[in-house]
This record gives C-alpha cells, structure tokens and sequence, in this order.
C-alpha cells in the first residue's frame, strides 16, 4: 500500500496544462498506464532512461525486447519506430520503446525522426486504449539533440495527437532537470489554454 501512495503521490508535484501534465523527477517511479523508454536500437537497454528503465523493470522487459528483435527487427529498431512490452517491475504497466535520432545537426531529417517516436509511441497508446503515457526527452541525453528544438517537437507532437485522439487521456512529460522543466514550461504555456 505505501508503494501505490509513494507512486502516485507524483501527480500533485505535476504542472497541469489541459490533458498534458509535466512532472521534473523519475520516469521509472510514475505509475501511468505506460512509460516511453527512449531506447537504443538493439532493445537491450543501455545508458540514460533506457538503462534506468531495464534495472527498474527487472528482465522481464529484456525478455520480451529479445523476442520482440528475434521475431521482428532482427537488425535492430529502426529509428522513430515504437514497440511496446509489459513494464515488468515497474509501478507503469506497459513500457513504450522508441529510438530516437542521433543529433547531427539537423541535416539528416533529425526533426522528423523525432517527431516519429512521439506520433508512433502514441499511436501504440491509442490502440492499446491506454488512457496515459509518460514521455521523457527523447534523445536529448547522449544522442545530443538540443533541448529547446526537442521540446518544440514533443510538444507540438503530442498537441496534434491529442486534437485527433481519444486515448491517451493523458500524457506526461518527464523532466530531469531545471532547464528542461522552465522549456516544457515556457512551450506548453505558449500553446496550451486551460
């Protein structure tokens, strides 16, 4: 019981911005109907939020990644594409794995590989009627995309879904740091009313 207090007990900490909510903390401790993992290609977890996510979970999520490249992507996720499997060990039940782009300068159709994790995550949330979603910033760790340009996308991207969907109810955007809150801050209250 203390652990569905301890998990939940993030939603009053969480900025409200119509059905968007933002939360600066752990992705791993939030209790939404899934958790976006912005995974590396291989599925096999890594350094970041994916390595978070894996030790978390426990190996049931590695498990169900191994069948999923075994029977589907033999040669690894391709970029912006979005499979789901069971949150294992986590308070989230689904965990969402996309691969995000590596940051090269925008010149190699970076924005709209970003764009496609967030649409196509979404979308396995709209199938899967699950009513939220918690997103961290994709690829702004190690792949190096810039925060600011990463936050317009999501932002922008998850409006749009949003219009169009029912499911999710919700989406969260998961913060780790100051910086990243004051942009999800400033972009969300430049475009959402209410």
């Amino acid at each position: 019981m203390s652990n569905q207090s301890s998990t939940s007990s993030w939603r009053s900490e969480a900025q409200s911005f119509g059905r968007i909510l933002l939360y600066q903390g752990d992705i791993t401790t939030l209790d939404t109907d899934a958790i976006v993992n912005a995974a590396n290609s291989s599925l096999q977890g890594g350094g970041g939020v994916d390595g978070a996510i894996h030790r978390a979970g426990g190996p049931q999520i590695l498990a169900e990644c191994r069948q999923i490249r075994a029977k589907q992507y033999v040669d690894g996720l391709p970029t912006g594409r979005a499979v789901l499997t069971s949150g294992g060990q986590l308070p989230a039940a689904n965990v969402i794995h996309t691969v995000g782009p590596v940051w090269n300068g925008g010149h190699k159709q970076e924005p709209e590989s970003l764009a496609n994790c967030y649409r196509n995550s979404l979308s396995i949330a709209a199938q899967k009627k699950l009513a939220s979603v918690a997103f961290p910033g994709i690829s702004t760790g190690i792949y190096g995309y810039p925060k600011p340009e990463a936050t317009a996308i999501a932002v922008r991207e998850v409006l749009a879904f949003l219009e169009t969907h029912e499911h999710p109810a919700e989406v969260v955007f998961v913060v780790f740091d100051g910086e990243s809150k004051r942009l999800y801050e400033r972009e969300l209250g430049a475009k959402v009313s209410g």
